[in-house]
C-alpha cells in the first residue's frame, strides 16, 4: 500500500513560517515513504533522509517556540513540554533502534510510522490551538515529570499488590472499550475547600479473575457479586497507595464512591479533560487510570456506594452486568463520527439490538478496534486529523483486521465523493443525515446479510 501524508488547507494557521514548515515535514515523510517502497534506494537515502527530518524537526520546534512566546501563547509551557518529549525521548530512542539494526526497512518502517502518527497528531490538534482554531485535548495533563513518577507509582502498586508486570500502552487513554469491562469512581475531598480529585479506573473482566479472584483462591473462570465486592476494596487501597506518594493529597479523604456502566464511563470524555488518563497492559489483561481533578462532575453519575446501600447495588451492579454479557450476543457496532450529535443520535438508534461503542476521532478508532473488534464500523469519511480512508487504510493493512466490516458515513452525494469512497472497497457507504429509520433499516439490512451468507457457508 503506497502511504502518503495528506495536507488539507484547515491544517493552515495562517502564519506563514509556521504553515510552510508544517508542510516540509509532510513533504519529507513522504519522500521518505517513497525511498522506503524502492528498495534499492531505501538503505542510504533513507538514512539521510531521516537525519534531514530529525534536524528539521528539532529546528522547527525552536522556533515555534520563540513565535509562541512572541504572541504571548498561554499554553506555551505545555506545547515545549510536548516538544520535549519528542525531541529528547522518542527521537533518540528511534534513532538508537535505526542504528542498531544498520538502518533495517522494520527500523524504518517504525521510524515513519511513529514520526507520521506524531506529526498528524501534533500539526492537526496542539498547532491549531496557537491560533484558537482547535483546543487541545492533552493540554491540561500533569507535568511531565508527576506524570512519570505517577506511572512509576502505578506500575509498583500493581507488581507489589498482584505480582504483575504492567506497561503503559497510552498516556492519553480516550475511554476506549476494551472487553467485557467493570467501571469505578472514587471522589476524594477535604472538608476545608472544594477542592477534589476524581479517580476512574477500569479493568478487563479477566484481570479481576486472574488478580483478586486468584488471591482470593477462586477457581472459577467467571466474576461474581463477592469478587465484585474484594475488588472494589482492592481498588480503594490500591488508589490510597498511589495517592500517598503525592503530598499534594495527603489530607484528602474519599467522599463518594461508584461502580459505573460503560456509557457512564465514556460520557466523562466526552465532558472532561483528565489530568491523567493511563492505559495499561498486563499480562492478565487491561485497565487504566485516570484523575480528574480538581473539580467534580456537575451532574452527578449513578447512586453513590454507601454502608447502608453497598450490597444492594452491588449486586444491582452485577446483575446489569450479566445482563450486559448476554446481550453481548449481539453484534458488535463501534461509530466513529467528531460530532457528538452524530454519535448519541445513531447510538440511541441503535441501542438495544446491537451493542453500540462510540468514539470522536480517528485515532481512537484504531485503538478501540485494537482493544474491542467490533462485527462492524460505522466511520465518518470526513474527520480532522486521521480521517476515515486513513483508518481504512491501516486496517486492511493488519491481517488480523483486514476483514473488519466498514460502512462509511458521509454527508457528501456528489459522484466525486461517492467515487473515492467506493474505491477502498468498504461494505459500503451511508449518508449520515438520512432518516433514522433509513438508517436502522442499512444497519439491520447488513447483518441480516451477514447472517445470511454465514448460514449459506455453514
Amino acid at each position: 500500500m503506497d502511504k502518503q501524508l495528506v495536507w488539507k488547507e484547515e491544517f493552515n494557521l495562517g502564519v506563514d513560517a509556521i504553515d510552510k514548515e508544517h508542510r516540509r515535514l509532510f513533504s519529507i515523510i513522504n519522500r521518505l515513504f517513497t525511498l522506503r517502497r524502492e528498495e534499492e534506494k531505501s538503505g542510504k537515502a533513507c538514512e539521510e533522509g531521516i537525519r534531514y527530518f530529525y534536524e528539521h524537526a528539532i529546528r522547527h520546534f525552536t522556533d515555534e517556540e520563540n513565535y509562541m512566546e512572541l504572541i504571548g501563547y498561554k499554553n506555551l509551557k505545555m506545547h515545549k513540554r510536548i516538544h520535549k518529549d519528542f525531541r529528547d525521548r522518542t527521537l533518540p530512542i528511534l534513532e538508537g533502534e535505526l542504528k542498531r539494526s544498520n538502518y533495517s526497512p522494520e527500523a524504518v518502517d517504525h521510524f515513519l510510522a511513529v514520526c507520521a502518527g506524531w506529526l498528524i497528531g501534533h500539526t492537526t490538534t496542539e498547532d491549531l490551538a496557537i491560533v484558537g482554531k482547535d483546543e487541545g485535548r492533552w493540554e491540561d495533563l500533569l507535568p511531565a515529570q508527576e506524570l512519570e513518577s505517577m506511572k512509576n507509582v502505578i506500575m509498583g502498586c500493581v507488581q507489589q499488590m498482584f505480582n504483575l508486570k504492567a506497561r503503559v500502552i497510552s498516556e492519553t487513554y480516550d475511554g476506549e472499550k476494551f472487553g467485557n469491562g467493570i467501571y469505578y469512581r472514587l471522589v476524594y475531598g477535604r472538608e476545608q475547600d472544594r477542592k477534589k480529585w476524581e479517580i476512574l479506573m477500569a479493568f478487563e473482566e479477566r484481570i479481576l479473575i486472574n488478580t483478586v479472584g486468584k488471591l482470593m483462591g477462586v477457581r472459577s473462570e467467571k466474576l461474581d457479586v463477592m469478587m465484585i465486592n474484594a475488588a472494589r476494596y482492592s481498588a480503594c487501597q490500591f488508589v490510597w497507595h498511589v495517592m500517598r506518594h503525592f503530598p499534594v493529597v495527603e489530607s484528602y479523604e474519599i467522599q463518594e464512591e461508584n461502580l459505573l456502566t460503560y456509557e457512564e464511563f465514556q460520557q466523562v470524555f466526552e465532558r472532561e479533560k483528565p489530568q491523567v488518563s493511563l492505559l495499561f497492559g498486563t499480562d492478565q489483561g487491561y485497565f487504566s487510570y485516570c484523575v480528574i481533578a480538581p473539580h467534580l462532575l456537575e451532574t452527578g453519575i449513578g447512586t453513590p456506594l454507601a454502608v447502608q446501600n453497598e450490597m444492594a447495588e452491588t449486586r444491582k451492579y452485577f446483575n446489569n452486568f450479566n445482563e450486559a454479557k448476554k446481550e453481548k450476543k449481539n453484534p458488535k457496532i463501534l461509530l466513529v463520527d467528531d460530532s457528538i450529535t452524530i454519535r448519541e443520535g445513531i447510538r440511541r438508534l441503535l441501542i438495544g439490538d446491537y451493542e453500540v461503542s462510540a468514539v470522536q476521532s480517528g485515532v481512537a478508532a484504531i485503538r478501540a478496534i485494537t482493544l474491542d473488534k467490533p462485527d462492524l464500523v460505522l466511520l465518518d469519511y470526513d474527520m480532522p486529523v486521521c480521517d476515515g480512508r486513513h483508518v481504512l487504510e491501516m486496517l486492511r493493512s493488519e491481517k488480523e483486521f483486514e476483514d473488519v466490516s466498514v460502512i462509511f458515513l458521509t454527508s457528501r452525494d456528489d459522484p466525486e465523493s461517492v467515487k473515492k469512497v467506493l474505491s477502498l472497497k468498504p461494505e459500503g457507504y451511508m449518508m449520515k443525515y438520512l432518516k433514522p429509520t433509513e438508517i436502522r433499516k442499512r444497519v439491520d439490512d447488513f447483518f441480516r446479510k451477514k447472517k445470511a451468507e454465514q448460514t449459506g457457508r455453514a
